[in-house]
């Protein structure tokens, strides 16, 4: 994999991670549609870290409150302590995406690099998105959530699984389904994204540690120090967009976007003609 290869596909992770647009659908897709190599779901794991990383550092006063919550309440549940509260809401949020992720990774995921899949859920979810952006009420901030609704968000978040899906585009759905404000939606899902992602990026680690591949080693921190710097630039913006806008741009990308996609996998237009015209 060149430098150049990890460049590009860091721009792209940054761009996509928190916008409801699917990165792993377009991590996928680059290689389809480009004379890369497919760099492989380690790669697109070490891309993903990167992008948690730029959350930790934006967020990084809120996951403090976090702690000094979990502290004054003695690593205890407690709605009336606001960083705790929002602690045990991730957790449950959490919950389900690590036993969906592990019964994905123990039947495989190869099947899932599919073109077609990923065009359908590209365009479904997102006329889902804007259906719910559009008509949900905008009354409720993260501290008003409880935990049926980290259950809820927790679900959807599994539903990301399937690449094209976008987990952020998926839970902020559930987030606006659920009443939120769209950057209070926002910050949920990139907060739920850190331990999922950790947790996937620390396997990978282990797998790649095992294997003894160097050069694949050196790539993935490549890869991570990249995506770090697009991510937190792309967060910056998002967050700034969403004080005044809403999601309509991105549900009009993803609706073009997986129009092109289905009308290249069903074989009626050549997407590598339009990029190479």
């Amino acid at each position: 994999m060149t430098e150049m290869q990890i460049i590009w596909l860091s721009l792209l992770q940054g761009i996509t991670e928190f916008l409801p647009v699917s990165s792993s659908g377009h991590l996928i897709l680059f290689s389809k549609f480009t004379a890369f190599p497919d760099q492989g779901a380690a790669m697109d794991i070490a891309l993903h870290i990167g992008s948690i990383l730029a959350v930790i550092i934006y967020f990084s006063v809120t996951l403090w409150e976090i702690l000094k919550g979990l502290i004054k309440t003695k690593f205890l549940p407690s709605v009336k302590v606001e960083g705790a509260h929002l602690f045990y809401l991730l957790v449950v949020a959490t919950l389900p995406v690590i036993f969906c992720g592990a019964m994905l990774k123990y039947f495989g995921t190869d099947w899932l690099r599919s073109t077609k899949l990923i065009g359908w859920n590209i365009l479904l979810y997102a006329l889902l998105l804007m259906l719910m952006d559009t008509y949900a009420v905008t009354i409720r901030k993260v501290r008003n959530l409880e935990y049926k609704d980290a259950i809820l968000i927790g679900l959807a978040q599994c539903l990301a699984l399937l690449p094209g899906t976008s987990r952020s585009g998926v839970t902020i759905t559930m987030c606006r389904f659920l009443g939120m404000e769209r950057q209070e939606a926002a910050k949920f899902s990139m907060l739920l994204a850190i331990p999922a992602i950790l947790a996937a990026g620390i396997l990978a680690g282990f797998e790649l540690w095992h294997n003894g591949d160097m050069q694949q080693i050196a790539n993935a921190c490549h890869a991570v120090g990249y995506s770090f710097i697009f991510s937190l630039a792309a967060i910056s913006v998002l967050m700034q967009w969403l004080k005044k806008r809403s999601f309509l741009p991105f549900v009009i990308y993803r609706i073009g976007l997986g129009t092109l996609l289905l009308l290249d996998a069903y074989g009626i237009y050549d997407i590598k003609m339009l990029l190479t015209w």
